[in-house]
């Protein structure tokens, strides 16, 4: 069956924006997470676990929802994604495929990003440089590069907070902060693209 057939039209309709959180069935103003959202026009029981999406995309839009810094960013970004993760439960076997698709997006895109931006631009090349994560079996060939990556990030962790900790001047801490602030908007604008097009991956699966 088609996603289309198993969404209630009207009820999502009545859905025009998204919040964090877990949320009560509604009675009155009407507030709900994307998978209560999800549960809500494929008329089940209220839970943002529902029985209509495979738990891996439940728990990355679950994660995702949560994270987002504004309601408005979720209604932007996530609301899209309702009637169409409804159905997404197919069989069984695509749990894994999806899980290893998450997993190489967390390794391979994800991490690179945040790396970059923290300056650790060596580390961000070699884990972008691994092959793509379709398998389980690559999990003892991973370890070592994503080992060194870590003790690396922690190093400079470490070395970033002495630094802030021994830093003086507010105008100087002013701008750095401006800089900072726009590199930063400018890495969660990407991964909030990269992330789209995962969860459209993810969802097409279904139709295979």
């Amino acid at each position: 069956m088609a996603a289309v057939d198993l969404v209630n039209q009207d009820r999502l309709a009545s859905v025009t924006a998204l919040s964090s959180g877990a949320h009560s069935a509604p009675n009155g103003e009407f507030m709900a997470c994307v998978m209560e959202a999800a549960a809500f026009v494929a008329g089940e029981p209220w839970s943002d676990h529902p029985g209509c999406t495979r738990p891996v995309i439940g728990a990355f839009m679950r994660g995702w929802n949560d994270s987002l810094p504004s309601d408005e960013d979720r209604t932007r970004l996530l609301l899209p994604f309702v009637p169409a993760i409804v159905g997404t439960k197919g069989l069984a076997a695509l749990e894994e495929r999806r899980s290893l698709m998450a997993a190489d997006w967390l390794v391979r895109v994800h991490t690179p990003a945040w790396l970059r931006l923290a300056g650790l631009k060596d580390q961000a090349a070699t884990l972008e440089a691994l092959p793509e994560i379709t398998s389980l079996a690559q999990a003892p060939s991973l370890r070592g590069p994503l080992e060194a990556v870590c003790k690396d990030a922690a190093a400079a962790w470490a070395a970033a907070r002495a630094a802030t900790g021994a830093a003086t001047g507010a105008a100087a801490g002013d701008a750095a902060g401006a800089a900072a602030w726009a590199a930063l908007k400018d890495t969660v604008t990407e991964l909030q693209q990269s992330a789209l097009v995962l969860v459209e991956r993810m969802i097409a699966l279904t139709r295979r």
